[in-house]
């Protein structure tokens, strides 16, 4: 077989079903091979930026890794942000990047780039291949890493001649393996049992969660489920564990850290023995690290050794698959009869019932002026019932999105946690509709992210797809905004689009659906026609221009030191987090 034959078969042989790329002369073997058969179905993006997220929102709606095919040079970096997007979200993606023949590279040739040193740092793993006879074990090898342990993405990077050269094709006889690589997948039973004495001696526990709970698979937060109610803990999390908890479950405190809940960050702080499960202490929850919940003693479950001790201290780090962790505690709870100290629990609830009570997401809707708010309240309210698929862009909207759109299953919310990058959401919707033909896949979005990939709208309507992008158009870069609002005395430094296009039209010229929604009256209607109509749809709400998102926790400052809203603001805030008044 050709090389490009043998990725091709290994591929199918590793159940790969969908791949998302762009091609160009350094893979134009391997397309000619895809073109041969019929069991993978290639995507055709409009940049490769575009293939890596659709790749993102593939894998995070279904649990199974995205393939990427690109060619090399700029078809090789045009990916490398969503790559880095998925190291920092720990999304399994695994890139195939075309590079010049062998005897080529090194020499500045044409699309020539050094694709593996480039992605180093941002990648799993990469591979060059210089060798035919490695090419088969490579494949099987990529996908293996990319999808145990701390899952992310890999990258291959293919020279032409190795493409074309003939190469043996072997399949596994068994489970893939990895000299060095052996991620602990069970956690030491010492450790967890100890971790339990400890929950159950707690008078303030708290269980912070995290996206390591979704990639552990459905299991694990069914687990979390019982296991929180087996303790009668309450429970919060992060951006990227929403689902793994239902948000209507009476013991979930709402999403933690920048733009959290008053009572999740408060419960945060004042816990006594915090339970991380599949989060790593990111900055956008701990705030200033010297003021994280002082006093408390820190159980961490996480499957990737090196964030255990990274960025807090914990009292017990148990290197394991979350999952399986919470399946052992819950078995050693039960059968030791472990129970919480129901007095001092009853005492931590009535606290934080204390904390809710500020109902801290509350919001004033009044006349035709259309709050954020309460656009995103009515999305959720005539959707949920169809346990959509929502992804987002990365601004304010996709703050509103976490807050007041409630999920109550994992693998329904994709977004840009780590890296934060615009331009995410309708690629990932796009490769979550493909992945899930059936379901109704909404992208919230800003109308300036939503320019970043937008022309990917295309991609849509080739494939014909019938995605949603729900727009909150604010006609400001909104973060950017509200930060120059807070802490830069309202300097608004090119941060306001001062040449928007007439995004129903544009749509239209795509093929989709236009709708715009100016007047709050008019909100329901719109968005019951954007559900009624066949195809694509993207509606174009316009909402207050100067809405903040609240609460807020400003940069710098310690995680209960919250911007409750307007009212609590103070006139600017340091770029240290310190109110200036």
């Amino acid at each position: 077989m050709s090389g490009a034959e043998v990725i091709v078969r290994a591929l199918q042989d590793m159940g790969v079903d969908t791949i998302f790329g762009y091609p160009g002369g350094a893979v134009l073997p391997i397309y000619d091979a895809l073109f041969k058969q019929e069991g993978i179905n290639h995507i055709l993006v409009r940049h490769e930026q575009g293939a890596a997220h659709a790749a993102e929102g593939y894998a995070r709606s279904t649990g199974k890794p995205g393939v990427v095919l690109v060619t090399s040079g700029p078809g090789a970096t045009n990916t490398v942000t969503g790559i880095a997007d998925a190291m920092l979200d720990s999304i399994p993606i695994v890139v195939l990047t075309g590079q010049v023949a062998s005897h080529l590279v090194g020499t500045d040739a044409f699309q020539e780039a050094d694709t593996v040193g480039i992605t180093r740092h941002c990648t799993k793993h990469n591979y060059f291949v210089s060798d035919s006879e490695k090419l088969c074990d490579i494949m099987y090898e990529a996908f293996y890493i990319a999808t145990t342990g701390r899952p992310g993405p890999v990258v291959i990077d293919l020279p032409k001649d190795i493409q074309v050269a003939d190469a043996p094709y072997r399949k596994p006889l068994g489970e893939v393996e990895h000299r060095t690589y052996k991620p602990q997948i069970k956690g030491d039973r010492t450790k967890i049992e100890a971790a339990l004495e400890l929950m159950a001696s707690a008078k303030r526990p708290i269980l912070y969660t995290g996206g390591g709970v979704i990639n552990s698979g459905p299991s694990a937060s069914q687990l979390l489920r019982e296991f929180a109610h087996a303790t009668g803990f309450p429970v919060t999390s992060t951006l990227m564990g929403l689902g793994a908890f239902a948000h209507d479950d009476k013991q979930f405190l709402g999403m933690l850290g920048m733009h959290g809940t008053y009572e999740a960050n408060m419960a945060m702080h004042d816990c006594d023995v915090m339970v991380c499960l599949g989060a790593r202490f990111d900055d956008r929850v701990t705030g200033r690290i010297d003021k994280f919940s002082p006093g408390s003693k820190k159980i961490h479950v996480d499957i990737d050794r090196s964030s255990i001790n990274k960025v807090v201290q914990v009292d017990i780090g148990i290197v394991a698959d979350v999952g399986h962790v919470l399946e052992d505690m819950l078995k050693i709870w039960r059968a030791k009869a472990y129970r919480a100290d129901a007095q001092a629990l009853k005492q931590w609830w009535g606290q934080i019932d204390t904390w809710r009570a500020r109902d801290c997401l509350a919001f004033d809707q009044q006349g035709e002026g259309i709050l954020p708010q309460y656009a995103v309240q009515r999305l959720f309210d005539l959707t949920h019932k169809k346990s959509p698929i929502i992804t987002t862009e990365v601004g304010q909207h996709q703050m509103w999105a976490a807050q007041y759109f409630g999920f109550d299953a994992p693998n329904k919310w994709l977004t840009s946690g780590g890296l934060g990058t615009m331009g995410y959401g309708l690629p990932a919707a796009i490769g979550a509709q493909l992945a899930n033909p059936d379901a109704l896949v909404i992208d919230i979005a800003g109308e300036a992210s939503i320019q970043m990939n937008i022309q990917e709208l295309g991609t849509a309507t080739q494939y014909r797809l019938p995605v949603k992008i729900f727009t909150l158009n604010n006609e400001y870069m909104g973060m950017v905004r509200q930060w120059q609002h807070l802490t830069y005395e309202g300097r608004y430094s090119s941060s306001y689009s001062d040449a928007l296009p007439d995004f129903v039209k544009l749509a239209e010229s795509y093929g989709w659906t236009g709708i715009r929604i100016e007047k709050a009256s008019d909100l329901d209607a719109g968005i019951m026609q954007m559900l009624e109509a066949d195809g694509p749809v993207f509606v174009d709400c316009c909402v207050e221009k100067l809405e903040n998102c609240y609460p807020m926790v400003p940069s710098g400052a310690a995680h209960n030191e919250m911007i409750l809203g307007p009212e609590s603001a103070p006139s600017t805030i340091s770029k240290e987090g310190q109110a200036l008044v």
